[in-house]
């Protein structure tokens, strides 16, 4: 019987920074849920500035699944590293996403999303969040984007984010840093790709510490007016 899927190669990108304690769960279990689809697909790991043995755990990963590859990004950074991998990635349809609080179920929802709408940008909506801090500092965030930018999105950043070559080779996505998720949002409605939102239930990190704090909130807000102040950002602003 055919693919329904035509045989197309997906490619999951995932930065990994300091998690040597509990990659090995999530990549296995990423692996048997997409070994469960009618598609190929490959897994690739973006090793993000970590300082303890996360190298070593992903390598020894790829030695467990052929599907694994090992990229390093040295300098860190959230976009640095997606866009290292997303430059490396072989697939027809390309998603990433956050290794420590993404389910294995939303990312298959996510993916078959993206394979049944090619046009489109597939993104993940978090419709609850495991902290008050962090809901109250997402929701600041995109009230900041939505008043800056016009934008209708509520969770610009959430993951898995799903979209075709095609749709890829129409982006220049340059953002070292966290707000390459505002980047993509910003040239969709410049190229007007229509982005979907699926709603999903936000999970708690498996385990590791996040890099998330107010430091980096600030920074991220910050960015968010550095870039709505650049010429010519958008055409409509």
């Amino acid at each position: 019987m055919k693919k329904i899927t035509d045989n197309r190669l997906v490619s999951i990108v995932m930065p990994v920074h300091n998690q040597s304690g509990h990659i090995g769960g999530v990549v296995r279990d990423f692996q048997r849920a997409l070994d469960s689809l009618p598609l190929d697909h490959e897994t690739l790991l973006v090793v993000n500035n970590s300082t303890d043995n996360t190298l070593k755990a992903c390598r020894a990963l790829s030695g467990e699944y052929p599907a694994v590859r090992v990229l390093t990004s040295a300098e860190g950074g959230w976009g640095r590293a997606v866009r290292r991998g997303l430059s490396e990635a072989r697939g027809d349809v390309l998603c990433y996403t956050n290794s420590a609080r993404t389910g294995e179920s939303d990312l298959v929802i996510l993916i078959l999303y993206g394979l049944a709408n090619p046009d489109a940008v597939i993104k993940a909506h978090r419709t609850s969040r495991e902290s008050f801090p962090r809901k109250v500092g997402s929701f600041l965030y995109n009230l900041e984007c939505r008043a800056l930018f016009r934008l209708p999105a509520w969770d610009i950043n959430a993951t898995p984010k799903v979209f075709s070559r095609a749709v890829y080779r129409e982006l220049t996505l340059e953002s070292d840093g966290d707000l390459l998720d505002l980047e993509l949002y910003l040239q969709c409605r410049r190229l007007k790709k229509v982005i979907l939102e699926v709603p999903i239930f936000a999970r708690p990190r498996r385990s590791g510490r996040s890099t998330t704090n107010y430091r980096s909130a600030w920074h991220l807000y910050r960015g968010a007016y550095l870039m709505w102040k650049k010429p010519n950002v958008l055409s409509w602003k």
